[in-house]
């Protein structure tokens, strides 16, 4: 309320690298300029995760260096998207934790839509993290996979070598916001080192590829 009032804000989570077409040759104030003059308040993002060929915990990462190195795999889909009411937010569900650990109660797999990028008002609130936003007109600024709004990719790291470690702690500790005991099973999944990768798979090239697949748009920025 009292530094974001009037500002681009963007709130991403450590383990979230965005991404947007031209990151690679613009910054992240050309988009905000380019949303400015578009009209935009809001800019979503697909929570894309990340993975490694192999058991989970076998690679090696050195914190110096781009973690889309180690992690360069991921699911083009399938991704199932509704709108929710009555925030008019989307939801949006699939990808690789859907596919291994989930495959049996879709329903409890992990949201992946988020808005992490908003001209910030001192009225404005986000809703269960950034998943979802007040007002709910924030909220159609983002149409999903597969829709024309400007839109980005969050690269969730998630699976970095750590992951297991991190696990065998979350676990024990019980502290996820749904009920803990629902994931158990997912948790212990990647404390085993299951291998995430199948021959259906895509490697990681950019934001273009990316574009192609419908997971991101540019919105007509050029």
């Amino acid at each position: 309320m009292r530094y974001g009032h009037g500002h681009w804000t963007l709130m991403v989570d450590a383990d979230e690298l965005l991404i947007y077409a031209h990151h690679d040759s613009r910054t992240l104030r050309d988009l905000t300029r380019w949303l400015d003059r578009s009209g935009q308040l809001a800019f979503g993002a697909l929570m894309l995760d990340l993975y490694p060929k192999g058991p989970l915990g076998r690679q090696t990462h050195d914190p110096e260096t781009d973690p889309t190195e180690t992690l360069p795999w991921f699911d083009p889909g399938p991704y199932r998207v509704r709108r929710q009411q009555p925030l008019g937010n989307l939801w949006v569900q699939g990808g690789v934790r859907d596919r291994v650990f989930f495959a049996d109660r879709p329903e409890r797999a992990p949201t992946l839509n988020k808005i992490p990028l908003v001209r910030w008002n001192r009225r404005f609130a986000y809703v269960n993290s950034c998943h979802s936003a007040l007002p709910r007109h924030l909220n159609h600024a983002y149409d999903g996979p597969g829709g024309e709004s400007p839109s980005g990719v969050l690269l969730h790291t998630k699976f970095l070598p750590q992951v297991v470690a991190k696990s065998q702690e979350e676990k024990c500790r019980r502290q996820h916001f749904h009920d803990p005991d629902q994931f158990g099973p997912y948790y212990d999944g990647i404390i085993a080192g299951t291998d995430l990768w199948t021959a259906r798979s895509e490697r990681f090239a950019g934001w273009a590829h990316l574009q192609a697949l419908g997971l991101m748009s540019s919105g007509g920025w050029r």
